[in-house]
């Protein structure tokens, strides 16, 4: 699009404002089709209020007229609702966790790791309190408990921060082998559902500006009181793509596959360079396998895997991935 349009230029300004109303008119046809065919189910993260943000916040920073941390996110929790309506929660309205189940072979978790979280700080908490909180311990409770109760074949866990980003530096403590920080919660769960005998549950998350596979392995982690399991991630749909994070090892992720931009392309490459990505999952209706696929925005299939139900205590190891 000209960034100054002259007297004689080919593009009038009439012309030009056509088609831009053209061009909306057909991205809003594409958007009522895709949003009448596929459900959409949204979380929140940390940009709907501010960069990293907690409930307890003193804002110190720049650019803020608002100081009142608890406000903003008030503000921005209403307009999350209002543009992603959610059902009702009488208990807590404007809750963001929920259940959605999709009968017998899929139950998915939504999780909020923002609105109970405990202040940012270092070095993390090397005991258990309200600043350690990630999920709180409302949330945590629910989780276990729907996490007990569910018949579905899969439970899909959706987190808005990557598990490999919560552990908080107990690998880099001499001699730890329990979780700090925010991982205090994240290994109460993970422990519970290993105690419960919880089968197939995996994780997807975004947050991390790339494609990832990210196998979790109790034998190099720091921690080791869960089962092996499964986080992907993927995104971004439309924002600067990272180079790749260092995960943190308290949960002993391992990286199985992943895509992002190089150092050398820099942080934060444009959206025009393609590596802009979204995962697909698809269940076999007959067997039960879980296929997980990985994308570009071309829709191309970049990595694969086929995961099978367990439906016993199986021991613990790696699946072989199916990479295409």
């Amino acid at each position: 699009m000209p960034g100054r349009l002259r007297a004689g230029s080919a593009i009038t300004r009439r012309r030009l404002l056509t088609t831009i109303a053209a061009a909306a008119a057909t991205t809003a046809v594409g958007n009522v089709a895709f949003n009448a065919e596929v459900p959409m189910f949204a979380q929140w993260d940390n940009h709907e209020v501010m960069e990293e943000w907690s409930p307890d916040e003193a804002i110190n920073r720049s650019g803020y007229a608002e100081k009142n941390t608890l406000l903003l996110a008030a503000r921005a929790r209403r307009a999350f609702n209002e543009f992603m309506p959610l059902r009702y929660a009488p208990a807590e309205p404007g809750r963001i966790y929920r259940k959605i189940s999709y009968g017998p072979l899929l139950d998915v978790f939504l999780l909020d790791m923002r609105s109970y979280r405990g202040p940012n700080g270092f070095p993390p908490q090397d005991h258990y309190g309200p600043d350690a909180y990630i999920l709180g311990p409302t949330q945590l409770a629910w989780l276990k408990r729907e996490l007990g109760r569910s018949q579905a074949t899969w439970k899909v866990i959706a987190s808005d921060t990557p598990l490999s980003a919560i552990g908080a530096g107990a690998a880099g403590a001499a001699g730890a082998h329990t979780p700090l920080g925010r991982g205090f919660e994240i290994a109460d769960l993970l422990s519970f559902i290993q105690r419960s005998a919880i089968r197939n549950t995996l994780w997807i998350t975004a947050d991390f500006h790339y494609t990832a596979a990210h196998y979790f392995d109790p034998s190099h982690a720091v921690f080791q009181d869960f089962e092996p399991f499964w986080e992907f991630v993927s995104g971004p749909i439309h924002a600067g793509t990272w180079t790749p994070c260092a995960l943190d090892k308290t949960f002993g992720p391992r990286v199985v596959y992943q895509n992002a931009c190089s150092p050398e392309q820099g942080e934060n490459l444009a959206p025009c360079f393609g590596l802009q990505f979204f995962g697909h999952v698809a269940i076999d209706g007959t067997t039960g396998v879980l296929t997980v696929t990985l994308k570009d925005v071309h829709d191309r299939a970049l990595w694969s895997i086929d995961l099978e139900p367990k439906l016993d205590r199986t021991v613990r190891g790696v699946p072989p991935p199916r990479a295409i």
